[in-house]
């Protein structure tokens, strides 16, 4: 199925029609294609100079900031640590966290919410970071009031539960491929954990979900759209309603293998203590409650986690 199966939207849009075009999206595939997001275009290509200046720095001044005692929430992750879940082999790519700086005196203040970690260079790295980080997380709410309209709720509904929310916006970085040899993939099938994704970049083509047909759909989206995807908590909040696509970003054809590729996703996530409980008009006769159980987003963070390999 060519990538032209996913629409690409328009965020300029009246409310309604966006409501009912990414809903529609994100219920056939999981995923949709958004154009006119409000994130400075400036801002975004400083931010990919930065993150080139950054990953081209020698392998041991970027390990002094890693610290696996927090699971990779802040940060860098070196290459080959994170494991799609249940794969065998491990990704082929290196990351950096950025993400919420709470209060003073914040009871979310945890190993989950660490303070963030800022490197030494390259220089204006903390400042761009920063307001892209900000940028991303007012569009993220923007994304999720017209899910809440989709699913029949008040447009504000998720305002609370994404209130200091651990989200997360991650610097990645797959390295040329010249000298790897096996199965490995730059990033093994998997889902998301949390509750929307918003992706830039991938100009560097590999991104790909997994069709209700069992077959691989490209997701490269046009220049200038974002890729949006379900991350799991959405997709358990909404009882399977709005499914989580399982998606992988696979190695390249031969004569860009000695290309590197990078991307910047925002993992929107929910505060840690709000409690994951199926949405009631997402339950009926036919999709019965999956989950009767609630589960907070901390609990349910920290064992994907354990599951994808950061935390032991």
């Amino acid at each position: 199925m060519p990538s032209t199966a996913l629409p690409v939207l328009s965020l300029a849009d009246d409310k309604a029609s966006f409501s009912r075009a990414i809903g529609d999206s994100f219920r056939t595939f999981g995923f949709a294609m958004v154009r006119d997001v409000p994130i400075d275009r400036d801002l975004i290509d400083r931010a990919w100079k930065l993150s080139e200046e950054f990953f081209a720095l020698p392998e041991a001044e970027k390990r002094h900031y890693h610290d696996p005692a927090i699971a990779g929430a802040r940060g860098y992750t070196p290459f080959g640590v994170e494991i799609a879940k249940d794969a065998k082999l491990h990704d082929l790519k290196e990351f950096w966290h950025i993400g919420r700086d709470l209060p003073a005196g914040s009871p979310l203040a945890d190993a989950s919410m660490p303070p963030n970690v800022w490197p030494a260079r390259p220089e204006g790295f903390q400042e761009v970071f920063s307001e892209l980080y900000r940028q991303f997380d007012a569009t993220g709410a923007t994304i999720l009031s017209s899910i809440a309209l989709y699913l029949g709720l008040d447009e504000h509904w998720f305002d609370k539960g994404i209130d200091d929310g651990n989200s997360v916006m991650r610097l990645l970085h797959y390295p040329p491929l010249k000298g790897i040899e096996g199965e490995a993939i730059r990033a093994g099938a998997h889902g998301d954990i949390n509750l929307i994704t918003l992706l830039l970049g991938a100009e560097e083509a590999g991104l790909e979900l997994l069709g209700k047909d069992g077959t691989w759909i490209n997701a490269s989206p046009p220049e200038g759209a974002m890729v949006i995807n379900v991350g799991d908590m959405l997709e358990r909040l909404t009882n399977h309603v709005l499914p989580s696509t399982i998606h992988r970003v696979r190695n390249p054809n031969p004569e860009r293998a000695a290309f590197s590729r990078y991307s910047m996703p925002f993992f929107l996530h929910l505060r840690s203590d709000f409690p994951i409980a199926t949405l009631p008009q997402c339950i009926t006769p036919d999709n019965p409650d999956r989950y009767s159980v609630p589960i907070t987003a901390d609990e349910f963070l920290q064992t994907r986690l354990r599951e994808i390999g950061l935390k032991k």
